[in-house]
């Protein structure tokens, strides 16, 4: 079997150890810096045999960092690893979320307990940017999150939070686009999110939803606006309108806007077209339900609160459809198993946690993204020695690691057939591996490294 990593020396080091110097004995410092930043601390690792390009890979916390380099050294895949431990962005002003946001590669980041406590002289603080979710969009130029689930896609603009109430403290930068209220939102940012909305209907012929607040909210005003510019000229089919068309009522904010993107940002946009349907955001909660229960596939386009919402209910739905559906079953004594019969009428979303997340750029590749909820206090238990607590508890599932390193990895090989055959058939030996009783995780390590030959060996 090829050489194994020490996970748990690793995890030891990064609470009490030197972490840096751990991984500095395990990987290189990659000579590629990203644009403006010389002093960047950048590894890299694997093989980049048959032209494979590299995924730059969040170095975060915990389960994150540790569940991530396993995987990197199972599949031996080419990466660049960027150090965003919480401790070490607080020390450090966050400077290392400009060195991930400026990397124009395809990126993977993972995103972790938001409430993070991290020492300051001689403190328990919690870090500072909390998850580094809102910073890191503002560094990397992040103007969309897109959420596929089981036939409905919902495209979530962002950065723009809280909506605002206040007229009087309202209006756009000419300079820079940015709609001012209690906070910035970026206006040119907006009009990717809603170009790509767009473009997403275009090219999959489902019918799209736009889910905003123009009669509440300030900046949703605009939205919509920008939204009706964008529809000028195409072939879209406006099926349901608001009341009031958001960019007559909003022209000189929307133009505002507009004067500040490329020239040819509608370039082809001519022959785009499709169905759109304006709702208000909250309708599309009832919608969304029927559009998962009917099959119906949609592409949803909403702000940041709402965008938010609605990806929550993609993912709790499921859940809530099948227990409903079993309970009916079991009132009319049918006798089945509706986890079964879930799976036989064709519907695929299971609990969210596999719900795929990407951020989109202004400039440079997508970032794809995940949330570990309770892998900081998964990797404590296998610390204290006793990772099930007796076997109350189940040891930690790493699969959320291989599952997004096939889909980034993919995303950055477009084309490249024999990698993507290759990144399924260890995803299925993960799954072989991993059938049955979950193993413990260093177990399962193991085996993996027994079961897969590394990409390039």
């Amino acid at each position: 079997m090829a050489q194994t990593l020490d996970l748990l020396k690793i995890a030891q080091d990064e609470q009490h150890g030197d972490l840096f110097k751990t991984l500095d004995g395990i990987y290189k410092r990659s000579a590629i810096k990203p644009t403006g930043c010389p002093d960047a601390i950048i590894w890299e690792g694997g093989s980049t045999a048959g032209g494979v390009k590299p995924v730059a890979h969040a170095f975060t916390d915990m389960f994150a960092l540790n569940g991530t380099l396993m995987a990197l050294d199972v599949l031996g895949l080419p990466f660049l690893g960027v150090p965003m431990m919480a401790q070490f962005r607080h020390d450090t002003n966050l400077v290392s979320l400009e060195w991930f946001g400026k990397l124009d590669f395809i990126a993977l980041k993972w995103s972790t307990a938001g409430d993070f406590l991290v020492n300051q002289d001689g403190k328990k603080v919690v870090v500072a940017g909390k998850s580094a979710n809102a910073p890191l969009r503002t560094a990397a130029g992040v103007y969309c999150n897109v959420r596929p689930y089981g036939g409905v896609t919902s495209i979530r603009f962002m950065p723009g939070l809280p909506y605002s109430q206040d007229k009087k403290k309202f209006k756009i930068d000419p300079e820079t686009g940015n709609i001012h209220s209690e906070m910035n939102t970026p206006g040119i940012r907006m009009a990717y999110a809603a170009r790509l909305f767009l473009q997403m209907v275009h090219e999959t012929g489902h019918i799209g939803r736009v889910a905003t607040k123009p009669t509440q909210a300030q900046e949703d005003a605009v939205n919509a606006g920008i939204m009706r510019w964008l529809l000028q000229g195409t072939k879209f089919e406006l099926k349901r309108k608001y009341a009031v068309d958001a960019y007559e009522e909003h022209r000189a904010n929307v133009d505002a806007i507009v004067a500040l993107l490329p020239k040819d940002f509608k370039d082809g946009m001519e022959n785009w077209g499709g169905e759109i349907y304006e709702h208000i955001s909250d309708t599309n909660f009832g919608l969304l339900l029927h559009d998962m229960i009917r099959q119906r596939p949609c592409i949803v386009y909403a702000t940041d609160l709402d965008g938010d919402r609605l990806t929550d209910l993609m993912a709790d739905a499921a859940d809530v459809l099948r227990d409903w559906g079993q309970i009916v079953l079991d009132k009319v004594g049918a006798g089945v198993d509706m986890k079964k019969l879930w799976v036989d009428m064709g519907f695929t979303m299971t609990n969210g946690k596999d719900m795929t997340s990407i951020m989109y750029r202004v400039h440079g590749a997508p970032i794809y993204e995940q949330t570990l909820g309770s892998a900081d206090t998964m990797l404590l238990r296998l610390l204290a020695g006793d990772e099930t607590e007796g076997g109350t508890k189940s040891p930690y599932d790493p699969r959320i690691h291989f599952v997004l390193i096939n889909e980034a990895y993919k995303a950055a090989n477009p084309g490249n057939e024999k990698l993507a055959k290759w990144l399924d058939d260890q995803l299925a030996t993960f799954d072989k591996v991993y059938a049955g009783k979950r193993p413990r995780y260093l177990d399962g390590y193991k085996a993996l490294k027994e079961a897969i030959t590394p990409w390039g060996a």
